[in-house]
C-alpha cells in the first residue's frame, strides 16, 4: 500500500493533511483531508466515453454529511440518511460553481465528484464545509481526469477588524463579514457570503485576503500530485469539429446576427428571429453531408462572439442601453389583501411577487443537520416556476437552483431583520417569479423587503440588489454591465449580485468564467454595482419609504410576556393540561421557551378579544400570591384536618380546619362544601414546604367573650 500525505500549514500553526492511497483505490481519485477530527472524503469518477450528442460538461457535485461522523443518529424515520439537506446542496453548490469553468470544454464525460464528511470535530466547532472544495480539488489533481485547477475554497470572516480564515462557528458569532471564496493558483473563480453593511474596500481586502492563502493550498495539491505521478491525464475525443463547415456557417449569418442584436428587441422577439436565422441555414445546408447537431452548435458558438463583439467594440447591449444603465422599475404594495404583507416588484422582463406570512414560534424551522441543531424564526423561499420563462413544461419539485437563489435573497435580507426581542413573529418570505429575464434573485430581495415593510415589520434598512456582468478579451478591453439580461450572463464572463442598504453590502454572490481577471476590474464592477443598487433602492422609496406603524387587521396577535423561570410549569400544568385548556378556551396557539433565565409566553391570536383571554389567564397562573391579601377561592376538596382552596388558577391553598370560624369544628362539612366559593385571607407559607395557607375566620368578627357580654 503506497499512501502519500501533504501538510498544508496555516498563519496560526494549524495543520491539515492531504492523504491518498489508502481508501477509496477504486475511484480515478480520491483523498482524504484531515484537519484534527475533522475528515472529509472526497472521491472522483469520470466516465471513459462520452454520451452520444452531449455538446456541454455533465459534472454532479455531491457533499453529503454522515451522522455517525459527530456520533449521531439520523432523527428521520428510517433512521437513516435521507435526501441531501437544503446546506449540503448549498454547499455542493459552491463546490460545482468553482470546478466547472475549469473542464476542458470539449470534455463531455459524466463526470462524479462526491465529499463525505466521515469524522466530525468532537467539540463541534470546526466547519467542515470550509474544506470541502479543497478535497474534491485533491481527488481531482490526483486522477488522471483532464482539469483545469487545482483551486481551493476558504471561508474568511473579519472579526473586530481583522481577517481570519476558517473560523469556528463561535468565531462566525462575533464576524461581520462571512464570505465563501472559491480559486485557482491564479485567480479567483467564486464568491458568496454575507456581510453587515460593509464597505466595498474591506469585500476587496477580504477577498485577497483569502486568495494568499489559497495560493498555498493549491501549490500543495500540485507538489503532492507529482509525488504521486498523475500529473500525466488521459487522452479523449469528445467532439468532432469541422472547422470549414464553421467557416461556411459565420460568412452566412454573422452579419443576420448582429442586426438582430443592434436591433434591441425583447427576449421572446429576439429568440424568435435568431431561431428564423438558424431554421433558413439548416434549410439551406445538405444536412445529409453535415451534422445538424454541430450546425446548432457553432450558430451558437458564432451567435456569443457576434453579441460579445458588439458589446465590447460598440458598446451595443441586446436590450439598447448603456453599460451602467439599470431597466424601468415599477413596484407595488399591498397587492394581495389576504396576505400579511405583499409586493409585486418588477424590473424589464422580470417580476417577482413576495409574500410575508407571519406566525408564531410554534411554526420556527427546525434545523437538525449533522453539525447544527436549532430552529430558526426567519425562512424565505423561493419559486421559478417554468412559465416564467415560457418553457413548456410541468413544474416538478424545488430544485438546487431555487434553494441557492433562495439562500442569497435570506442572507441579503437577515442582517436588517428586527432583533428578537423586537419582534415576537416567525417570518415567512415566498418569492413567485412571474418573468424572468435576468437575476430574479436579486428581484426577490426588492420585492421581499418591500413585503417586509408592507407587513408592518420593523426592518432596520432597506434592501436592494443588482446583478452585473462582464465582458472581456482581456485586462485592456472590457466592459462592465449593470442589471444584466438572461442572455448577457449567458454569454458573458461575470455574473456578479450584489445586494446592499444605502450604507454596505449585506450579501454577494460571484462566479467569473475567464482567467487573470485583475482586482482592478473587480473594484470597478462593485462600485458601479453600488450606484445601482442606491438607484434601485430611490425606485423603491416611491412605492414605500418605511414600515407601516401597524399590522394588519387580519395579521394574527401577538403578545410576549416574560414569567419567572419557576412558574413555567404552572402556565403547562401536568401533562400540558393547562396550556390546552387556556388555547381551547381563547382559540389562541400559545408556545413557551426559556431565554435567558426566564420563561418567554408567546401567544397569537385571531384578534385582539381572543388574545386578551389568555393573556388574562396566563397572568393569573404567573401572579404570586402576598401575604395579606384576599381572594375568593373555589373549594377543590375536603379532608379531615381543612379545605384545600384554588384561589388563583392553578394555586391552591390549605384552609386548615382551626382557621374556618373561631369555634371549634368537629367537621369541615359542618360550615363548608366542596365546589363552593368562600372568601379567604392569605396569612402565610409553610416553612417547610413552601405551601400556601389561609384563613377564613381571619375575615370574620371575632365573638366576645361572656365576661366581655356581662360588661
Amino acid at each position: 500500500m503506497n499512501i502519500f500525505t501533504k501538510e498544508v500549514e496555516f498563519a496560526d500553526g494549524r495543520v491539515l493533511t492531504i492523504e491518498t492511497g489508502k481508501l477509496a483505490k477504486q475511484a480515478d481519485g480520491s483523498a482524504v483531508l484531515k484537519y484534527g477530527d475533522t475528515m472529509l472524503l472526497a472521491t472522483v469518477v469520470s466516465a471513459r466515453e462520452a454520451r452520444a450528442d452531449v455538446d456541454f460538461m455533465p459534472l454532479s457535485v455531491d457533499y453529503r454529511e454522515k451522522f455517525a461522523a459527530a456520533g449521531r443518529i439520523p432523527g428521520s424515520f428510517t433512521r437513516r440518511e435521507g435526501r441531501p439537506s437544503d446546506s449540503e446542496i448549498l454547499v455542493s453548490r459552491l463546490i460545482d460553481r468553482v470546478l466547472r469553468p475549469l473542464f476542458p470544454s470539449d470534455y463531455h464525460a459524466d463526470t462524479f465528484v462526491n465529499i463525505e464528511l466521515i469524522s466530525a470535530d468532537r467539540n463541534g466547532e470546526v466547519m467542515p464545509d470550509a474544506f470541502a472544495g479543497l478535497a474534491a480539488s485533491a481527488a481531482l489533481a490526483l486522477s488522471d481526469i483532464p482539469f483545469g485547477g487545482p483551486i481551493s475554497e476558504v471561508r474568511v470572516a473579519r472579526i473586530d477588524g481583522s481577517f481570519v480564515i476558517n473560523p469556528t462557528y463561535s468565531e462566525l458569532e462575533k464576524t461581520e463579514l462571512d464570505i465563501m471564496v472559491g480559486a485557482t493558483i491564479d485567480n479567483i473563480m467564486m464568491v458568496e457570503g454575507e456581510m453587515k453593511e460593509v464597505s466595498e474596500s474591506i469585500m476587496l481586502e477580504a477577498l485577497e485576503f483569502a486568495h494568499n492563502v489559497i495560493k498555498i493550498q493549491c501549490q500543495a495539491q500540485i507538489e503532492l500530485a507529482e509525488e504521486v505521478g498523475t500529473t500525466i491525464k488521459r487522452e479523449y475525443k469528445h467532439e468532432d469539429n469541422d472547422e470549414a463547415l464553421k467557416d461556411i456557417i459565420e460568412l452566412k449569418v454573422s452579419d443576420k446576427i448582429y442586426e438582430i442584436v443592434k436591433s434591441s428587441l425583447n427576449k421572446h422577439d429576439r429568440r424568435e428571429e435568431l431561431s428564423k436565422i438558424q431554421t433558413e441555414l439548416i434549410e439551406d445546408l445538405d444536412l445529409e453531408e453535415v451534422n445538424e447537431t454541430l450546425v446548432k452548435k457553432y450558430f451558437h458558438d458564432i451567435e456569443k462572439n457576434v453579441v460579445r463583439k458588439a458589446m465590447l467594440n460598440d458598446r451595443i447591449r441586446l436590450d439598447g442601453r448603456q453599460s451602467d444603465e439599470i431597466r424601468d422599475i415599477w413596484s407595488e404594495v399591498n397587492y394581495l389583501p389576504g396576505a400579511h404583507g405583499s409586493a409585486l416588484f418588477t424590473r424589464g422582463e422580470t417580476q417577482a411577487l413576495a409574500t410575508v406570512t407571519l406566525g408564531s414560534p410554534r411554526d420556527e424551522k427546525l434545523i437538525d443537520n449533522v453539525m447544527i441543531q436549532g430552529k430558526s424564526k426567519f425562512m424565505l423561499h423561493y419559486n421559478f416556476p417554468p412559465f416564467s420563462t415560457n418553457d413548456a413544461r410541468p413544474q416538478r419539485g424545488v430544485g438546487r437552483r431555487e434553494i441557492g437563489h433562495g439562500n442569497l435573497a435570506y442572507r441579503a435580507i437577515m442582517p436588517m431583520l428586527p432583533l428578537r426581542e423586537d419582534n415576537p413573529y416567525t417570518i415567512r418570505i415566498v418569492s413567485d417569479i412571474l418573468e424572468s429575464n435576468g437575476s430574479s434573485s436579486m428581484a426577490t430581495v426588492c420585492a421581499g423587503t418591500m413585503a417586509l415593510m408592507d407587513a408592518g415589520i420593523k426592518i432596520i434598512k432597506p434592501v436592494s440588489g443588482i446583478a452585473m456582468g462582464l465582458i472581456t478579451d482581456g485586462a485592456e478591453n472590457y466592459v462592465i454591465l449593470s442589471d444584466i439580461l438572461g442572455d448577457e450572463d449567458h454569454l458573458g464572463d461575470m455574473d456578479f449580485k450584489v445586494t446592499g442598504t444605502r450604507d454596505g453590502i449585506t450579501a454577494c454572490q460571484m462566479d467569473i468564467k475567464v482567467d487573470g481577471l485583475p482586482y482592478e476590474i473587480l473594484a470597478k464592477a462593485l462600485y458601479q454595482a453600488k450606484n445601482g443598487r442606491l438607484h434601485i433602492l430611490d425606485k423603491m422609496n416611491e412605492t414605500i419609504t418605511e414600515p407601516r406603524i401597524e399590522y394588519k387587521k387580519h395579521t394574527p396577535g401577538i403578545k410576549k410576556i416574560i414569567i419567572p423561570k419557576e412558574l413555567i410549569g404552572a402556565v403547562i400544568g401536568p401533562g400540558g393540561k393547562t396550556i390546552q385548556e387556556i388555547q381551547a378556551v381563547s382559540g389562541t396557539e400559545i408556545s413557551i421557551d426559556e431565554n435567558n433565565g426566564f420563561g418567554e409566553v408567546i401567544i397569537l391570536g385571531p384578534n385582539q378579544e381572543a388574545l386578551n383571554i389568555a393573556i388574562k389567564r396566563v397572568k393569573n397562573l404567573t401572579i404570586l400570591p402576598e401575604v395579606g391579601e384576599i381572594y375568593t377561592g373555589k373549594i377543590k376538596s375536603i379532608v379531615s384536618f381543612g379545605a384545600f382552596v384554588e384561589i388563583m388558577p392553578g394555586k391552591e391553598g390549605l384552609l386548615h380546619i382551626s382557621e374556618i370560624e373561631h369555634r371549634r369544628l368537629d367537621k369541615v362539612e359542618e360550615v363548608l362544601k366542596e365546589g363552593e366559593l368562600v372568601k379567604v385571607k392569605l396569612i402565610g407559607f409553610d416553612k417547610k414546604s413552601g405551601k400556601i395557607k389561609l384563613s377564613r375566620k381571619a375575615l370574620m368578627e371575632r365573638p366576645r367573650r361572656r365576661y366581655e357580654r356581662r360588661n
